[in-house]
């Protein structure tokens, strides 16, 4: 469990270096409704990732002590991801909702990026 702890805190590590970028690109470029999508999906989707990271571990843990299992929090990270494309929807002024959508998808890619970056050097 020690490694799958390493592995963690390097990607939420990324995530939050993404978010600084996406932070930067709202506050020093022209592309404001953009940047704004990107970063309010993307902290949703840093949300889900912590939610899914926690449900795994208390899943190992759970396994190894033989007791019996719950939910992966399916429900709840579908719950915040409706949410963020309810406030796109609800301020289309400010937030582009094809950013959001893929700002959804960022923890995804931080995930297969890690996934590469370090099954490379094994």
């Amino acid at each position: 469990m020690k490694q799958y702890g390493i592995m963690i805190t390097r990607q939420r590590k990324w995530m939050l270096y993404l978010l600084a970028i996406l932070i930067l690109g709202a506050g020093f470029t022209p592309y404001l409704r953009i940047f704004l999508g990107l970063l309010l999906g993307s902290i949703i989707s840093f949300y889900n990732l912590y939610i899914l990271q926690k449900k795994i571990y208390d899943f190992g843990e759970a396994v190894v002590k033989k007791q019996s299992v719950k939910g992966l929090g399916t429900v709840s990270r579908f719950a915040a991801v409706a949410l963020a494309v309810i406030i796109a929807l609800q301020y289309e002024d400010y937030f582009s909702v094809k950013a959001v959508i893929i700002g959804l998808m960022t923890s995804y890619i931080v995930i297969v990026i890690d996934f590469m970056v370090f099954k490379s050097k094994d």
